[in-house]
């Protein structure tokens, strides 16, 4: 019924239906306010608009990101940029998260009325909430470089380079340099990428330290958690093998001793066996010696 009001023409009408709904146990949610809302925004009734809006909160309904957008968007057509920055902070505050495609409205609103530094404000609250593009970073830099602001244009090289979301190329690159040059410092942006370069090389050495730092600090900790035996396997194996090393050098010295007294096989002249025969009287020929260096009597 409220919509065919709106639709006729008869706003007051509308409004009168949509607050008698609570009494026919037929409350509004979100998006039955947003409708209205939307219609009385739409045909220049802001202020019945905000006023709805208020009611919101008395009902137990929850304003969303649409509801705010609404009023957003009438505020600047209606001249009213602070109270649609207000109407932003609020959406944010509540929790909301804005999508780019809002912040954008936002910003452009109030840069065409001349608000830069509050649209520089905001740009510095939404770089850590939203993921912002090439085209934000780009828009916010020609803006602060119009009004002659090139430090910002600066800072605002040194966040995006920053910002992992967003490429730096060539094409960006020689948009600063051209907005840069009209206050003759071009060569500034050289000389922050170059400190940017140096900073990065460095975080990079210090984080590999820290990791080794921390890799070596770990392997103490576990070391010192588990006994010592477990580590040092491969230390008493050595150990074992010197000691039966130098077991195995005194016995053999020992053997050596007892076998200085006793001829070797090898020193035994071959016809020593031969020569005791004969003094036996044996025949020499009956005689054999043997591999083993003892002789065999033999019969011819």
């Amino acid at each position: 019924m409220a919509d065919g009001y709106c639709a006729q023409g008869r706003f007051k009408d509308a409004m009168e239906v949509f607050r008698k709904m609570g009494e026919k146990r037929c409350s509004p949610d979100t998006l039955s306010f947003n409708n209205l809302i939307e219609q009385l925004c739409g045909n220049g009734m802001l202020a019945e608009a905000e006023e709805l809006y208020g009611e919101m909160g008395e009902k137990g309904v929850n304003p969303d990101e649409f509801t705010y957008v609404l009023l957003m968007d009438a505020c600047f057509e209606e001249s009213r940029a602070d109270d649609a920055a207000g109407y932003f902070r609020k959406m944010v505050e509540s929790g909301l998260r804005p999508n780019l495609a809002v912040y954008n409205k936002l910003v452009d609103g109030l840069v065409k009325v001349g608000k830069i530094d509050e649209a520089k404000s905001f740009f510095d609250l939404m770089v850590k909430k939203l993921k912002m593009d090439a085209a934000s970073y780009q828009f916010m830099m020609k803006t602060m470089s119009e009004v002659g602001k090139l430090d910002e244009v600066l800072k605002l090289v040194d966040e995006m380079l920053d910002d992992d979301g967003v490429e730096f190329n060539e094409e960006m690159q020689e948009f600063v340099k051209g907005e840069l040059r009209k206050g003759g410092r071009e060569e500034d942006l050289v000389k922050l990428m170059e400190e940017k370069e140096r900073a990065k090389a460095e975080a990079r050495a210090k984080e590999a330290e820290a990791a080794e730092a921390a890799k070596a600090s770990a392997k103490a900790a576990v070391s010192s958690l588990i006994p010592s035996k477990l580590f040092g396997t491969k230390e008493t194996e050595t150990e074992s093998a010197v000691a039966t090393a130098t077991g195995d050098t005194v016995e053999a010295g020992k053997e050596e001793e007892n076998n200085e007294g006793a001829p070797s096989v090898d020193s035994v002249p071959a016809d020593a066996g031969l020569e005791e025969g004969a003094t036996r009287g044996e025949n020499p020929a009956e005689i054999e010696v043997r591999s083993d260096g003892t002789t065999e009597q033999v019969t011819a």
